[in-house]
């Protein structure tokens, strides 16, 4: 039951539904896909700029996008139009409902979270026509979904609750991907490009000097010549060795269904490890299995993980021990030595790693990659001491990603416990204004 206070409206009139735009035909606007749209990002943004030729959905900044698609909607695909950009109107795929507040009756930022409460997002489920597998949101059926609007400062409020928790959520995001891109441009730095090298051999590091991340302590770890070897100039007294040589024996995942019931241990799939550079465990699905298995396939921490199949190539490494076990599309490479981890959870990305794995589909249309091919794939490795030092940087950088990414983990827990509750009513203060 709603509050006194609280209008009961169909959802089509507290709220705008696709509101009109004008675009010009010809001009350039940012243009949103689904792919732009995550069910763990508050904000949409414009990857890309296209010529308007009509057509499409048409939105501002603040819009609500919500996807009218299966399986889009059912995986939660709901954010809104952010730019920093001048240019505040976009255009974007046809299959977003978009949705904004009305004048006098309803705040944008609310009409954001009340679209994302369950039992908006279910009922919009519900009512999906059209053949299996390409199901779609009739737009007219939001006339017939009623739900409890408050008044416009009570809705200030819970959209200002609740999206101080997503601003806490969307920083640590930022910071993750700048500790991560901080990492990757050291190990380029240091591994693909040669730059310590390549500045001793150049005369800009001397002895007791440093440069930007060259401090003087690190001057005795880099050669300072580079020579010939079958992978081209390298780094004097650095080795050749294959990813089989610094591993022991792969090992191919467990088979089994992926289940959203919680009823075994989590269950890491191809889909888990190729969207960002951290895994986002409570997106991760359970599945049933035995003792034994368990422990066979039972991720470590530092295990390298590679996919041989629907997105071969991408990999992680394990930065936490979460009792989780993993899908047979991957592989497991478990290093010889803890000094070769975070130098191999950086190689998987780098160019001439996938250099490599493209190597594996030319002339073909499909990469092919198993534990034998990417057991040869050559390495560059420096020496024991420079690895230890780069471990040690990294270590503290991939620590901190851990950090942000446990913490905006619970906030979302805290968030998503909250909304139906405010959005409801059902949370609510002695003095009628709704709080966390």
């Amino acid at each position: 039951m709603t509050p006194n206070s609280w209008r009961e409206m169909p959802f089509s009139e507290a709220l705008q539904i696709n509101p009109s735009i004008r675009l010009d035909r010809g001009s350039i606007y940012p243009y949103v896909d689904m792919a732009s749209v995550s069910a763990d990002s508050r904000n949409a943004n414009s990857m890309e700029e296209r010529e308007f030729k009509g057509g499409g959905s048409k939105f501002q900044c603040g819009d609500t996008l919500m996807a009218r698609i299966t399986p889009c909607l059912e995986n939660g695909k709901i954010a809104r139009y952010q730019t920093t950009g001048d240019q505040q109107v976009a255009n974007g795929s046809t299959e977003f409902i978009v949705i904004r507040g009305r004048e006098n009756v309803t705040d944008s930022d609310f009409a954001y979270y009340l679209t994302r409460w369950n039992e908006v997002r279910d009922y919009a489920i519900s009512q999906m026509t059209g053949t299996s597998g390409r199901q779609r949101v009739p737009v007219d059926s939001l006339d017939h979904l009623i739900v409890g609007i408050p008044p416009l400062d009570e809705q200030h409020t819970i959209a200002h609750v609740l999206g101080t928790l997503d601003d806490k959520i969307e920083l640590n995001r930022r910071m993750n991907e700048t500790l991560e891109a901080m990492a990757r441009a050291l190990f380029k730095s240091w591994f693909v490009d040669f730059e310590p090298v390549r500045a001793k051999m150049e005369g800009r590091w001397r002895r007791g000097e440093s440069l930007p991340g060259l401090p003087v302590e690190h001057y005795d770890l880099f050669p300072s010549r580079l020579v010939d070897s079958e992978l081209g100039e390298i780094p004097e007294g650095w080795e050749v060795k294959t990813l089989g040589e610094i591993c022991y024996k792969p090992q191919y995942g467990y088979t089994a269904s992926a289940n959203n019931t919680p009823i075994g241990p989590k269950f890491l799939r191809i889909t888990d490890v190729n969207k960002k550079s951290w895994i986002e465990w409570e997106s991760v699905p359970y599945c049933e299995i035995t003792e034994e298995d368990f422990e066979k396939y039972r991720l470590h921490k530092g295990d390298i993980l590679i996919a041989r199949m629907a997105d071969p190539g991408h990999g992680c490494m394990i930065e936490e021990d979460r009792g989780a076990v993993f899908a047979s599309y991957l592989i497991r490479f478990r290093p010889l030595h803890e000094s070769y981890t975070r130098f191999l959870q950086y190689w998987i990305h780098s160019v001439n790693y996938w250099e490599l794995v493209i190597g594996r589909g030319a002339g073909t249309t499909r990469i092919s990659l198993n534990a034998k091919v990417l057991s040869d794939f050559p390495i560059l490795l420096p020496s024991d001491s420079l690895l230890d030092t780069f471990g040690e940087q990294i270590s503290g950088l991939r620590s901190q990603v851990v950090v942000n990414s446990n913490e905006s983990r619970a906030l979302a827990a805290q968030r998503d416990v909250l909304l139906p509750g405010l959005v409801s009513g059902e949370i609510q203060s002695s003095d009628g204004n709704t709080t966390a």
